[in-house]
């Protein structure tokens, strides 16, 4: 990818602390504030649908319980993932990728989609998101993949090759040029405390650009922003809004 098509803000987990995350409703509350951008987790279920949910298990963002990739998708759809956060969001299912993919179509929304396999299916995960990423994205900007499971990056890169990579990284690597290299990578996504002014410039400098998450106070997205940081993900999508300046 020769140019950054993607905005300086993005709404982590679609609607950050103002809705469930990793929902339609979350999208939707996203766009309802002009985000142009969002970041979303995907993993498969047991029989191989595209599905949005962060952990391994069921129980902090829904009523479910257990392994969800253990689950099949039938089984799936009954879970409710949005009574947990507010009763306004009573009933609100586990989305799936192709469902989403139609929201950022409607809303006009580019997308960060990261590769959150059950634990095991790295390969598997990171060769059928691309694919599907591939197909359901055409005619849209193309959905950035990252992940934190270097072999989900890999399967993703030699399945769909032309969909631009970013690798994740929660603690500092000092390997980071060799693996993005390796990789293909576009960019590097960083918890944000792992950066200062110094490892921004370096990291610019070898032609990768960088995300950061979760930047939740406007001082630091500004001081990350006047550094070189090409994207802010945050959950505060009311105050660090489309339009944040440094």
């Amino acid at each position: 990818m020769s140019h950054w098509p993607y905005p300086a803000v993005v709404a982590h987990r679609g609607g950050g602390k103002l809705a469930p995350e990793n929902t339609l409703a979350g999208i939707d509350t996203g766009a309802r504030l002009g985000h142009t951008m969002i970041e979303f987790d995907v993993k498969l279920s047991r029989d191989g649908e595209i599905f949005l949910l962060h952990d391994d298990n069921l129980e902090r963002t829904s009523n479910g319980w257990g392994v969800a990739g253990d689950l099949a998708w039938s089984d799936l759809l009954k879970v409710d993932a949005g009574s947990w956060f507010s009763g306004e969001f009573k009933g609100e299912p586990l989305p799936l990728l192709s469902q989403v993919a139609d929201r950022c179509r409607q809303h006009g929304m580019m997308a960060n989609i990261e590769i959150k396999p059950t634990t095991g299916t790295g390969p598997l995960t990171g060769k059928t998101v691309a694919l599907a990423a591939r197909a359901l994205w055409q005619g849209m900007t193309p959905p950035l993949l990252s992940s934190f499971e270097i072999d989900a990056l890999e399967a993703a890169q030699q399945a769909a090759p032309e969909l631009p990579r970013g690798l994740l990284l929660d603690e500092w690597r000092n390997d980071w040029r060799e693996l993005t290299a390796r990789l293909s990578c576009v960019s590097l996504h960083l918890n944000h405390k792992l950066l200062n002014a110094q490892r921004t410039a370096e990291i610019k400098a070898a032609g990768l650009h960088i995300l950061v998450y979760t930047v939740n106070q406007p001082q630091r997205a500004a001081e990350l922003l006047r550094w070189g940081v090409d994207c802010i993900c945050t959950d505060r999508i009311d105050i660090i809004g489309p339009d944040f300046q440094p």
